[in-house]
């Protein structure tokens, strides 16, 4: 007859059991839903419910990852997690246009570089997804410690919120550069079962985000900035996607990499390497054959989060605060209102550790 006390290695094992059989269901569950998913159209109402299951889920474990504690991200997200809602992503991204067409209210942010708790103290400042539009204007990996976290998170609210919440392709959302700068070392060594398979899906995804957004057909919104090709609004609506590596020769190129020059006039080759810097007469004459008031870009950092150019038709945003540990720069969220008059809510860098304090794997 069997004993009423349990013995703790059998007891051990029957939790090792009960946790592959949690995981193993779980996994089938997303199979399930990914089979679902490849056999619907996007704005299918039984997608709408898996993306908003998925995201929310997803969304609760990366806030506890930010609480601090015993929790880190390898711990609670399973790549098939990751994978499924890379795959939701895409089918978001492409049922949206190229060049996002928006009004206000909106709050526009720049690089955040992985600087997970800085988002979060963003949002606290700003306003959550849940309370406020927002438009991110790429560079969302590379630099930081927590690039996996910050997409994930950004991710998670473009699915929850795909009408309010827009998140524009950087020069660090391609694989050229994210290889390099840290995003594949940090997928490899955090996940070194199935790291690299991870950083090929999200390059697949990053391919099919829009580059541009258009705000109350006044102000014109990219990573980098304009290119001597640029003639008409019609060309960024044109962009294909996805596009995987866009090359030297297409117009993409300069609106990830070209940056305004004090030095120089017109059209001048850009110390980086890539694309073109442009003064304020090149700016000038770009902004008045498209009709537009402002172009609004990232890219760069500056001293106090947003820094204007060209008797302000330019404005930098820059919203990864105490850039790298070694800039001492504030980060700025820009807010544009209903009649299209902007501001500017500051973060100040955190020398120290914040309150959110986020465990390494």
């Amino acid at each position: 007859m069997p004993s009423n006390n349990e013995n703790p290695v059998n007891a051990s094992l029957s939790d090792r059991k009960k946790k592959t059989k949690r995981l193993s269901a779980e996994a089938s569950e997303l199979v399930s839903l990914k089979s679902c998913r490849s056999n619907m159209a996007y704005d299918n109402s039984m997608i709408d419910e898996i993306q908003a299951r998925l995201a929310y889920n997803l969304l609760f474990k990366l806030l506890e990852c930010g609480r601090g504690g015993e929790k880190t991200l390898t711990s609670v997200v399973q790549p098939a997690e990751i994978t499924t809602l890379l795959d939701c992503i895409k089918l978001v991204f492409m049922s949206q246009p190229s060049c996002v067409e928006i009004d206000g209210p909106i709050n526009i942010c720049g690089d955040t570089h992985g600087q997970f708790s800085d988002v979060l103290r963003m949002f606290d400042k700003a306003g959550y997804p849940h309370r406020a539009n927002y438009l991110f204007l790429g560079d969302y990996v590379d630099r930081g410690r927590h690039s996996l976290e910050n997409i994930l998170l950004l991710f998670c609210y473009k699915l929850i919120f795909p009408n309010h919440f827009f998140l524009l392709r950087g020069n660090h959302e391609c694989p050229s550069i994210n290889k390099v700068y840290g995003f594949y070392e940090e997928c490899s060594k955090r996940y070194e079962k199935g790291g690299s398979k991870m950083w090929e899906d999200f390059q697949d995804t990053f391919s099919t985000m829009p580059m541009t957004a258009v705000i109350g057909q006044r102000i014109l919104c990219m990573h980098g900035g304009i290119s001597p090709r640029l003639s008409s609004l019609d060309k960024l609506r044109a962009f294909r996607r996805p596009n995987y590596q866009p090359s030297h020769d297409q117009i993409e190129i300069d609106i990830l990499w070209s940056d305004p020059s004090n030095t120089g006039k017109g059209w001048n080759p850009n110390q980086r390497g890539v694309s073109y810097t442009f003064g304020t007469d090149a700016l000038r004459k770009v902004l008045n054959s498209l009709n537009i008031d402002l172009v609004v870009r990232a890219h760069q950092v500056v001293q106090d989060g947003y820094e204007f150019f060209g008797q302000r038709r330019l404005v930098t945003v820059f919203s990864a605060p105490f850039y790298c540990g070694q800039f001492d720069n504030a980060a700025a969220v820009m807010t544009v209102n209903e009649d299209l008059v902007c501001s500017f809510q500051i973060l100040r860098p955190k020398k120290y550790f914040p309150k959110r304090r986020i465990q390494v794997d």
